[in-house]
């Protein structure tokens, strides 16, 4: 992709860019401090540490393991705290405007409403609770000079056996605050095919879903969620550059799977930062992601867990830029490439992206035009200088 804008991007520019987020959990981006208050209003009393400080480091120390089951670990404290109506609003309210002051104009957030029932609500209050939090975040986000739309992704655990009936919940609450289906868990022993009647169900019901597939575990679970399932979106699938070999004069192959997905153009739910945590890459530099964007697979840039990695979209996008040296066309062609695969309609996915996401990157490309114009333009030093 050639590009008029040749000039990497400013963090304040990253942040104020609009951005699209498919792959964020709820459970894992908890602001620290929200995190020890509710514990001590609900009596939750397993935390390792009390100091919001102390406790967000906690959570980025045990993530950063090179292991995806220490990893999932981090979120029985988490979940642990977020067992009533009053704690899950306000994790989801907070949850959106969070993301809308970090420049995120769309959201999908999912979450496992079967984790959330120790204190005895029903998954639909779960489920109703979650979507009230995000209605007044983006209420809140507005009132703050933000705009965002959040929508939730019901996630069904891949060790548990309650996949159809989480899917069923899914579409009982369609178009009501509630886009998509998800399942997640460690991928190892537990594969998506665990869960077929879950994806039939959805697919008879013309519904929409994605797949954590191709994170700890490789092409196979990638196969197996496209093939056997049916999904609409890999969450993760970095696993899919095993199916693309590179040779040393750089000419690149791809194999069956890896040009089914780039043919299809099935989107990646890529999260760099959460990829270096749980071992599925070594570096920025190593991930996937610089070469799925050189051969123009629907790539897109993630969270997945905001307080375990440390992070945010803003974070993200600027390790890209830093490494791969990405431009403001290239944020907006991952920007781009998330609106397309949201799961919302789409005359609703077109409006964004020619009416906040293009507009919005047009503003940013053009305040560096006026930058350079005003660095190259000669200096007028007065009337006794003009007539030299």
């Amino acid at each position: 992709m050639t590009s008029e804008y040749h000039d990497r991007p400013t963090p304040e520019q990253i942040r104020r860019a609009p951005k699209v987020l498919l792959h964020d959990h709820l459970d894992g981006g908890l602001r620290p401090a929200t995190v020890a208050e509710l514990a001590r209003e609900t009596g939750y009393d397993a935390l390792p540490e009390s100091d919001p400080q102390k406790l967000g480091d906690w959570f980025r120390e045990a993530a950063d393991s090179g292991s995806l089951e220490r990893y999932l670990e981090t979120f029985a404290h988490t979940c642990g705290v977020m067992q009533t109506r009053d704690a899950l609003f306000r994790v989801a309210a907070e949850c959106a405007e969070d993301l809308a002051a970090d420049g995120v104009v769309y959201a999908e957030v999912r979450y496992a409403p079967e984790q959330h029932l120790t204190r005895g609500l029903t998954l639909e209050q779960v489920v109703e609770a979650v979507n009230e939090g995000f209605r007044e975040g983006e209420r809140r986000a507005r009132e703050n000079g933000h705009r965002i739309r959040v929508g939730a992704l019901l996630t069904a655990m891949r060790h548990a056996a309650r996949a159809l009936e989480i899917a069923e919940l899914a579409n009982g609450f369609r178009d009501r605050g509630v886009v998509g289906f998800d399942i997640a868990g460690a991928e190892a022993g537990y594969p998506p095919t665990r869960h077929l009647d879950a994806f039939e169900y959805l697919k008879r019901e013309n519904n929409h879903f994605t797949i954590h597939a191709g994170e700890a575990f490789g092409l196979p679970s990638i196969w197996q969620a496209l093939q056997w399932c049916g999904a609409d979106r890999l969450g993760h699938g970095v696993r899919i550059i095993d199916d693309i070999q590179v040779a040393d004069d750089g000419s690149v192959t791809l194999g069956r799977l890896a040009s089914y997905v780039r043919d299809k153009r099935i989107p990646l739910e890529l999260c760099p930062t959460s990829n270096l945590q749980t071992g599925a890459a070594r570096s920025y530099a190593e991930h996937p992601i610089g070469l799925l964007r050189r051969l123009q697979f629907r790539a897109t840039v993630n969270t997945d867990n905001r307080l375990m990695s440390g992070t945010s979209m803003s974070d993200e996008f600027a390790h890209l830029v830093s490494t791969f040296h990405y431009t403001l066309d290239d944020m907006q062609w991952f920007t781009v490439n998330a609106m397309k695969s949201a799961f919302i309609p789409f005359d609703e996915r077109l409006a964004m992206i020619n009416d906040v996401i293009k507009p919005g990157y047009a503003e940013l490309k053009s305040e560096w035009l006026f930058r350079r114009m005003a660095s190259t333009s000669p200096v007028t030093r007065g009337s006794g200088a003009q007539g030299r």
